[in-house]
């Protein structure tokens, strides 16, 4: 039996799928990405003492200007001084635009910066997002979480208004008003980081956004394009690896029409609790998958672990090898639990309800994978069902943008690196193609999920080391000419 990868099982724990499958909800597979591994840069040159936590009171509602509805919150942040040249240098402030997880588990990954920091002399804050670990409004999750009414807050422009209130307070704190700020942050992160530099570019001088689908929604991608990457990433490993998949979703179906057909299927695969029907099944399967070609880091790279176990199975049948695919990853448990259920207290469920819709769908014959095409109808029901809330399909890029986007932003836009792999199934709702001489596409094609924040090491990749590489050099300009300027 070949060795698990814990760091994927930990992401699949908290992805176990609902009876309600919905397929735009696939951005939160995201959470949990940095826990690929303990770098020893993190570890050691940087201990955990170099890190120091504090609170701020920020504005609950920054656009309601009711004093009666006035109400605060406190915001979590880290800020690392070890490096920084201070105020009087101008150096620089990098600033984590934090995602949809507690901050514990986002701060001490993103290795790539700190192994920067010295060369700039940079100061690192790292900002935990609203609604999302400590950072919780009305003084409980279960408040915080109670209906629409408070959820309502958790937006992303709301916490794109907390990243702007927090670091101008910081800088008046620090007398460090002159100090450049850079934003970076990975997956839904790096489209914060994105839109934050578009939004407030008074604040913020540049931006990385890793791995930002920025355009997966309404029509600017097509829905089956994550399903597609997937799909890319199997078939190039091993084409009987993925025929194999593609196959064994029809032998699902048709072993559950047989007398005990559910019974079985629960035997073969472990499953904890009898089977209902095979969507939850299904939906474990795909989430494996999913999570497989997401996250394929190496050196273990889960894809080429799932298949090599699918080809070389012991078992000859379809559903065996499914299985020793499923165990390659999952561990060899006792019993698999495949359905955690549905909670409200999901702030990621909540976003996806109200204005984070990406039409992320199947359509038959088109991927490895059964049919299931993007149905807003029944994301509305499901949205309806659990908060009371209506999607907005649209909102997005009305506030944001990403139609004929090169036009747009090449018009008043700058400063900003769209880094992603091509083997991570978000790319595809990525910018890929430089815009202008400062909004630059850096794309590997076997990068993976926000890949480029590995720490940087002899044993990385020669393709990442270049892509790395790329993205110090232009952060290393877009300072320069900042301080440059600044003296003029």
């Amino acid at each position: 039996m070949l060795s698990p990868l814990p760091w994927l099982l930990l992401i699949l724990v908290g992805l176990a799928s609902s009876s309600t499958y919905i397929p735009g909800r696939r951005m939160g597979m995201r959470r949990g990405w940095n826990s690929r591994r303990i770098s020893a840069h993190s570890m050691g040159a940087l201990s955990l003492d170099d890190f120091q936590t504090y609170n701020y009171t920020q504005t609950l509602d920054h656009f309601n200007y009711d004093p009666e509805s006035y109400t605060t919150f406190q915001q979590k942040y880290v800020i690392n001084f070890k490096h920084w040249g201070g105020p009087n240098n101008t150096s620089p402030i990098f600033v984590w635009t934090g995602q949809e997880a507690p901050l514990e588990i986002e701060w001490d990954a993103d290795d790539l910066i700190l192994d920067i920091a010295p060369r700039f002399k940079a100061l690192l804050v790292y900002i935990e997002h609203r609604y999302y670990g400590s950072s919780i409004p009305f003084g409980s999750m279960e408040e915080a979480y109670r209906n629409s009414s408070t959820l309502g807050y958790l937006t992303s422009a709301q916490a794109l208004a907390d990243y702007a209130e927090l670091i101008v307070n910081l800088k008046n704190n620090l007398s460090a008003e002159n100090c450049p700020v850079f934003v970076y942050g990975a997956s839904y992160g790096g489209m914060l980081a994105a839109w934050f530099r578009l939004k407030y570019p008074h604040i913020a001088m540049a931006a990385l956004a890793s791995s930002a689908p920025i355009l997966y929604f309404e029509d600017l991608t097509p829905e089956n394009g994550y399903y597609s990457v997937v799909t890319k990433d199997f078939r190039e490993t091993s084409k009987s690896c993925y025929s194999t998949i593609r196959q064994s979703w029809f032998d699902i179906d048709e072993i559950a029409t047989l007398p005990d057909g559910l019974q079985y299927l629960t035997q073969k695969f472990k499953v904890c609790s009898p089977l209902n029907d095979t969507q939850e099944l299904k939906d474990f399967l795909d989430n494996l998958y999913c999570g497989a070609a997401q996250y394929n880091y190496p050196p273990s790279y889960p894809v080429n672990v799932m298949c090599e176990a699918i080809d070389g199975a012991q078992e000859n049948d379809t559903l065996g090898r499914i299985l020793a695919g499923a165990m390659a990853i999952a561990g060899d448990s006792s019993c698999i639990h495949l359905d955690e259920g549905t909670s409200t207290l999901d702030g990621w469920l909540w976003q996806t309800c109200s204005e984070m819709v990406m039409p992320i769908g199947r359509g038959e014959n088109d991927t490895m994978f059964q049919a299931m095409p993007f149905d807003l109808k029944n994301e509305t029901e499901f949205c309806q069902r659990l908060f009371g809330v209506t999607p907005r399909p649209h909102w997005i890029t009305t506030e944001f943008g990403g139609h004929d986007i090169k036009t747009v932003l090449k018009k008043f836009a700058s400063n900003i690196i769209f880094s992603n792999g091509l083997r991570d199934p978000y790319s595809v709702g990525g910018v890929l193609q430089n815009i202008s001489d400062s909004l630059v596409a850096i794309h590997t094609t076997q990068g993976a999920h926000c890949m480029d924040l590995f720490s940087q090491s002899p044993t990385n990749p020669d393709w990442l080391t270049a892509q790395q590489e790329a993205e110090i050099n232009i952060i290393d300009k877009w300072i320069s000419e900042y301080k440059a300027n600044n003296l003029l």
